[in-house]
Order: structure tokens, then sequence, then C-alpha cells
């Protein structure tokens, strides 16, 4: 009945009476995501109606009553065939100002049908292939950059920034040739970044350091908005950045991880945002080449450097050693580096853990990010085997027991996501510079089994990757516990007696004959198979292994 009565007005009614029953339609159907199959011929029609309406000369008010009513029913993908045209969206395209012909964003008084037609444009894009396809012949990405171009630096028009960066996210997702496209032929990574620059209204200090304002206030919702669309659309932008790094774009990544530094540093307008902010952040950390991300660390200022001095000073003789210290605002400091980034970055993970579901999605962006600036940059490992795996003095409980950073982690090492497993056990393998007997001693064998199994490092030994040689030192307390920590578990167990102790030589005897037919009779109905390790430290079926020992044996016997 109300397409009914706003189809008959928008074919023979005036600009007055269209703008009231697409504003009465348009309020009754603003939170309406699904529609009644039985009207949809009469939406298609009342669609085809307002494109008629739009070429006319109407006033702005009737154009924006137009257009919301549009974008209610381009939510519908079923009707969106027949009006998605190559002049339909030229009308869309002309009244968001994305024409080559608008050179300027004077008339404030306009700006209400930018940002509805680019609300339309988000929405036809899409749910339509047709309007993808249209979307590549017309051009659309190099126009939207163009608009943006337009009005990166004026932030009373923040919602068409949004909108603009929203729809060029979907085009970038929805087309791989996009992102080539934006990524070289419209420099789609020094525009964005510079969209970023101003949402956070950055000032630089040096060139890859800017001012950070702890007492200022958060970002205002819109900021925060246009911020998180330009995040997404740079992650599109750079997806492939690992694989295709050159040396001449070292300088923009840079500038683009200094940014995302400043951004970890600031907060939004409210908890959730923030998060939503960071984790956006955090994902597009993931495509910065990891040569590129010392820039999330950066040296103390002399004002600083003399606060860290004085705090060393006062800390107790035995704790002097530990560089880590806080300074004013929170500012984490370690040898001498600002470490503000990298502290945020794991207490966001540490959000991530606590949530306890969505692992995959949510948790490990952020832990391969750590991991990856483990493996490359000695100063933010050992900033963060000092906060996750600091030296040991208390080991009654089993590693996986607590609620500190490293319990939480050492616990999703059995975790059923083998994705989510992995990560985690890669992270703890290289703050521990991939050596098994440093991890056994946080994690306990049992549980970095896994990863020893995959590396075929289970006899011991290294990983591949060279890291500084500098020592770990031991606590008093532990090396005092170490002779009665139970390797497999990883924690201090009281002497337990020996059960033979007490048997006569026939009994131990017989108990053995007994465990070895138990475990011949589980062989033969393969129940159980026994393995051994190979030389490489891998696991293989038992009479391989002992083959191969065999022929390095008999080689070496021919070789003396």
């Amino acid at each position: 009945m109300d397409e009914e009565r706003a189809l008959y007005i928008v074919r023979a009614g005036e600009a007055g009476a269209i703008e009231r029953v697409l504003r009465d339609y348009s309020d009754k159907h603003r939170a309406t995501f699904k529609f009644e199959s039985t009207d949809e011929d009469k939406r298609k029609k009342l669609c085809e109606g307002i494109f008629k309406v739009l070429v006319k000369d109407i006033p702005t008010t009737c154009q924006v009553s137009c257009l919301e009513v549009l974008r209610i029913l381009s939510r519908d993908k079923k009707i969106l065939v027949p009006v998605t045209t190559k002049e339909n969206m030229q009308i869309l395209l002309r009244l968001a100002k994305l024409n080559e012909s608008d050179d300027s964003l004077e008339k404030v008084s306009e700006f209400p049908v930018i940002v509805e037609s680019l609300k339309c444009l988000c929405n036809i894009v899409f749910n339509s292939q047709m309007a993808q396809q249209l979307s590549l012949e017309l051009n659309l990405a190099a126009k939207l950059c163009n608009l943006l171009r337009k009005c990166k630096d004026r932030k009373f028009i923040n919602d068409i920034k949004c909108f603009d960066l929203r729809l060029l996210f979907l085009l970038s997702l929805l087309h791989t040739d996009i992102r080539s496209q934006l990524r070289y032929e419209l420099q789609g990574l020094p525009l964005l970044t510079q969209i970023l620059e101003s949402a956070f209204s950055i000032k630089w200090t040096d060139e890859y350091e800017s001012a950070i304002d702890h007492n200022g206030p958060p970002l205002s919702p819109q900021e925060t908005d246009c911020a998180i669309e330009a995040l997404k659309a740079l992650f599109n932008v750079t997806v492939d950045s690992w694989k295709v790094h050159k040396e001449s774009d070292s300088h923009q990544f840079r500038v683009m991880a200094a940014v995302l530094r400043h951004c970890l540093l600031i907060a939004g307008p409210t908890e959730d945002k923030t998060e939503e902010l960071h984790s956006n952040a955090v994902n597009l950390l993931s495509n910065v080449p990891v040569s590129c991300l010392d820039v999330l660390i950066c040296p103390l200022t002399h004002e600083e450097t003399a606060k860290e001095a004085t705090t060393l000073d006062e800390l107790p003789s035995d704790k002097t050693a530990e560089k880590e210290t806080v300074l004013e605002n929170n500012t984490m400091a370690y040898n001498g580096m600002n470490m503000e980034a990298i502290h945020v970055l794991l207490n966001f993970m540490e959000k991530r853990i606590d949530k306890g579901s969505s692992y995959r999605e949510g948790l490990t962006p952020v832990l391969s990010l750590l991991t990856e600036c483990s493996r490359a940059h000695r100063n933010i490992r050992k900033f963060l085997k000092d906060q996750v795996l600091p030296p040991l003095r208390d080991v009654t409980n089993r590693p996986e027991v607590g609620s500190t950073v490293r319990n939480k982690l050492v616990r999703l090492m059995t975790h059923v996501d083998l994705g989510v497993k992995q990560i985690a056990a890669e992270f703890l393998f290289v703050l521990c510079k991939e050596r098994v007997d440093s991890l056994l001693k946080y994690t306990g064998y049992g549980n970095a089994a896994g990863l020893l199994a995959a590396r075929g490092l289970l006899a011991g030994g290294r990983g591949d990757n060279w890291y500084s040689e500098d020592e770990d030192t031991d606590t008093e307390e532990y090396k005092n516990a170490k002779p009665n920590i139970n390797l497999i578990t990883g924690h201090l167990e009281e002497p337990m007696p020996n059960p033979i102790d007490e048997m006569t030589e026939e009994q131990k005897e017989y108990e053995a004959m007994k465990l070895v037919n138990m475990l011949d009779k589980l062989s033969r109905e393969e129940l159980l198979k026994p393995m051994g390790l190979k030389p490489d430290g891998t696991i293989t079926p038992l009479e391989e292994a002992l083959n191969q020992y065999s022929v390095i044996e008999e080689t070496s016997s021919d070789t003396d």
C-alpha cells in the first residue's frame, strides 16, 4: 500500500508532494531490511520513477528524500537488476559530484545530496554484480580518489569522506584489478595515508615520529568512522605488499606504519570504537613489510631518557637489570626506546584472548604481527620477552594454570583450532629465540610437543633463524627448584616414591614382560603404532627410524 501511494505521487505529483510522500515512506521504512516478495514489482517501478524524478530540476530537499528512499529500496537485491543501468549509475555519479567536471565542493547545501548518493552507490555496488561491472566501465575508483583529493583536508565534510572511502573499500574488495589500479595508477597508498593523517590531526616531530597528546580529547565519532573506512580500504590496497615490496616503497610504508603507531596510541569516542579502530590498524600492520615495522618503536626524547635513568636509579639493586620502566603518561620505556605501541598491541592481544571466542579472526592477526616483529627486531623481542616470559620464580603451578599472559598463551598451545595453536606456540618459540630448552622451561614438554613435532625438534636443538647470543639468566628460586621440575608438565613436583624399589628382580621382570605383551597386542591390532625419531628429528614409524639409524652406522663403519 505504501509503495502504491508513493508510486502514484512520484509519477503524477509536483516536487513538494513527492518530497512529503517519500519522506513519510523513508520514516516508516528506515529500519526495514527484509521486504515482502508480493510487492517486488511495485518497488521496481518506484525505483524507476525516482530515477526519472532525479533527472529533473527539483529542490535539494526533494533530491535528498528521493535518494533516502532509493537507499532503502536498494537493500533488496531482487529489484536492482532492471534499475541498475549505465544511465542510472551516471545519475548517481553526477549527484555525488563524482564527475570530473565538478571542480569544487563549495555549496554546503549540496552535501546531504552527495552523502545520500554515495550511500545509494554503496548499497547498489554491494548488492548488484551488474553495478560492479558498470563501476569498472565508468572508472568509479578514479572518480572516488578525485573526490577524496578535493576534501581530504576539510573536516566539515567527514560524512562525504566516510562514504567515499566505504565505496572505495567495497570496490577494492570485490575486484582485485581495482586494488592494483589504486596502488599504482591512482597512488592510493599515499592518498589514503594522508586521509588518516588528516583524521588523526597528526603533527610530525621527526620523519617517522608524531606528537602524542596523552591528555587530549578522544577522536570524534565522525573522525573515527572515517579513519576505520580508510584503514579498511588501505588493507585491500596493500594486501599483497609483503610479496611485491620494493626498496623504493620503504619510505611510504614507513610513513604509513608511523601513522598506524599514532593510531594505536589514541582513543575513539567509546571503548568499542577504540577496539574497532585498533583492530583495523592491526590488520593493516600485518600487510606492512616487516623491515618497515621498526618505526613502531622510537628513541626516547631527552626528557624521557632522563626520567628513565632516574627511575632505574630508584629501583632496588636486584631489579636494575630489568630495563623496562613506566614513565609519565604510561609511556613504556625499554633500553632507551619508547615501547608504547608494542605495549598497546600486547594489551590488545590479551583482551582478545580473554574474550574466549573468534580466535581465528580476532586473535591470530595480532599474534602473527607480534611474532614477525619479534623475529625481525631485537628490541621488540626483548621487551615482549620481559613482559610475557619474565624470569621464573614460582614454578609450583603448571605453566597453563594462572592468569598471566604466559599462562593464557600456553593454554592456547593445546587449542582445538590448529591455526590458533600454531601461532601461539610460534610466538612463544620466537620469544625464546627458537631454542627448545628455553621454550620447554616456560611451557613444559607436553604443551610444546605439537610445535616441536611439526618443526622436527623433538630431540632438541633450535630453529632456523639467527638470534643474538645474549644468555638468559635464571633466578635463584628457579635454580633451586630445577632438579624437581617435571619436564613434561613444566612445574615443580615433590619426589614420588619409586614403585619398583620394593619389588624383587622376578617381579620387575614379570611386570616388564607384561607391559611388552600389552604393547605388542595393541600394535598388532593397529590400535597403537610405535613411533621413533629420525635423525632429522621428525617422527616416523619405529621400524623405519631403526632402519635409518642402521644405515647411518653402517656408513660410518665403512668410512672408518
